[in-house]
């Protein structure tokens, strides 16, 4: 579970060229813009990630330009992402480094609205039996980084659009949107990329319980920023989930099951990368233009290891979101 609001330490505080009333400070492996001398290293702060959507309160009214909501942005020529309060906003406590005050604050995560074809009718909620899409930024994994420093991993394009899942489980084909599972709808969005790709077809011929996830981008989504035609959308595999044994396939696996399905992949950028725990160099590698469209900034990576499980068990999966499309995007 993403904490949006959490108490953490400052671990540095530096000068901003050519500015004498601000300073950056570092907060787990995010930079966050502050007045000059309001924090200092190792002090605990309360900080609120990009997303945070604040309560409409008097002591939030500063924030009512942008809507109480927290965005990247750049001051100075310095990008601040987040922001960072003492703990005097807070009730009396004895805090801990760590510990999750978003709903004592009141904040909840900004949602942008859903367009019209992608509102379909709810069946349920998602489903149980699969992983749901979220990655986790890079900048909350530092030690995460650190441990499978050195792992071989491959990196994609993360691409700007709605995310999506179709499976067979026991027999039975469902949709999904990122959240919930959908009914059959010739309307929506999701329903009418199953019936172009044959994707109920495809995956009941590999005679197991499995699952496909994608981004599916084009007109009417996300501002259609890669440009597809009038009324083109398409879809794009990151995932496929073996249901039975409740993991992610391998990159060799999921390429080959790819093919089988005859669908298309996320742009893979780097099919031999040696993860380094170096956060400010991992989000230098998300800046750059999309593969999709050389005129247009990419969203960001998405880092996993090359074989599903790495030698210590785990499974590493991650995102590095490019600051300029942040702020380009005002995302």
């Amino acid at each position: 579970m993403r904490k949006l609001v959490s108490i953490q330490e400052v671990k540095e505080v530096n000068p901003i060229e050519n500015a004498d009333a601000i300073e950056v400070v570092k907060v787990l492996g995010w930079s966050v813009v502050t007045k000059k001398g309001e924090f200092k290293k190792g002090d605990k702060v309360v900080y609120a990630e990009i997303d945070s959507l604040f309560p409409e309160k008097e002591e939030f009214e500063f924030l009512r330009n942008s809507k109480f909501r927290i965005r990247t942005v750049k001051l100075r020529g310095q990008v601040s992402q987040g922001i960072c309060f003492p703990l005097s906003i807070l009730p009396k406590g004895n805090y801990k480094i760590g510990d999750d005050v978003t709903e004592i604050i009141g904040v909840t995560k900004y949602e942008p609205p859903i367009p019209a074809c992608l509102s379909g009718k709810m069946k349920g909620p998602f489903p149980s039996f699969i992983q749901k899409t979220d990655e986790t930024r890079i900048q909350n994994l530092q030690e995460r980084l650190t441990k499978f420093k050195g792992t071989k991993c491959v990196y994609s394009e993360k691409l700007d659009g709605t995310s999506s899942t179709f499976y067979i489980n026991n027999g039975e084909f469902g949709v999904c949107s990122k959240n919930l599972e959908l009914h059959e709808d010739e309307d929506n969005t999701f329903w009418q990329i199953a019936k172009r790709y044959n994707i109920e077809s495809k995956l009941r011929s590999l005679g197991k319980n499995i699952a496909i996830q994608g981004e599916i981008i084009g007109e009417g989504i996300q501002s259609n920023k890669y440009k597809l035609e009038k009324n083109e959308r398409d879809l794009y595999l990151f995932n496929i989930f073996d249901i039975d044994n409740y993991s992610y396939l391998g990159y060799e696996d999921f390429i080959e099951f790819a093919e089988k399905l005859e669908l298309k992949t996320v742009p893979f950028i780097d099919l031999d990368f040696t993860l380094t725990d170096d956060i400010d160099y991992l989000v230098e590698l998300s800046k750059g233009v999309s593969k999709l469209n050389n005129k247009v900034k990419r969203e960001g990576i998405v880092i996993r290891s090359y074989e599903e499980i790495n030698d210590m068990g785990e499974r590493v999966s991650f995102k590095s979101i490019n600051p300029d499309w942040l702020i380009k995007y005002k995302e």
